[in-house]
Order: structure tokens, then C-alpha cells, then sequence
């Protein structure tokens, strides 16, 4: 029994700490931020949370310096 609650609380638990990632963005790596708002694409409760962190993704992304996201997308395609 405690395990299934375990289970069931997890999906919460990780929205409400993206939640306060977000909340709190300036003291948060890039890196952090961007996990954050993949959770809150993937589970926000409405449509409104899951576009603002979409946006917020393009803008962390825009932040990347050109060579650097050129070799992590080359590095994520490689894994693929």
C-alpha cells in the first residue's frame, strides 16, 4: 500500500518542484530551468502552463551560445 502511493504522488511531485524552479528562475541553472519546463510540458495542468514553459524553453535555448548547442544537437543525435 505505501508503495502505490509512493507511485501515485510521484508525477505532483516533480510539477510542484518545477513549479518553484520556475517561480524562482533567476537563482537556477539553465540547465535545471529546462527540466523544469519539460515537466511542465508534459503534465502542466492547462494549456496556458504548458505554452509559457514552451516559450520559456525557446528562450533558454536562445541563450545557448551557437557552438555549444550545435555539439550537444550533434551529440543528441548521435545517441539517437
Amino acid at each position: 500500500m505505501i508503495a502505490q502511493s509512493r507511485i501515485s504522488s510521484w508525477p505532483a511531485d516533480r510539477v510542484a518542484e518545477a513549479r518553484a524552479v520556475i517561480a524562482d528562475v533567476a537563482h537556477h541553472s539553465d540547465h535545471l530551468i529546462g527540466l523544469a519546463c519539460n515537466v511542465l510540458v508534459t503534465h502542466g495542468e492547462t494549456e496556458a502552463e504548458r505554452k509559457d514553459a514552451r516559450v520559456l524553453l525557446l528562450v533558454i535555448d536562445a541563450r545557448r551560445p551557437v557552438r555549444r548547442a550545435q555539439r550537444e544537437d550533434a551529440d543528441r543525435r548521435a545517441r539517437l
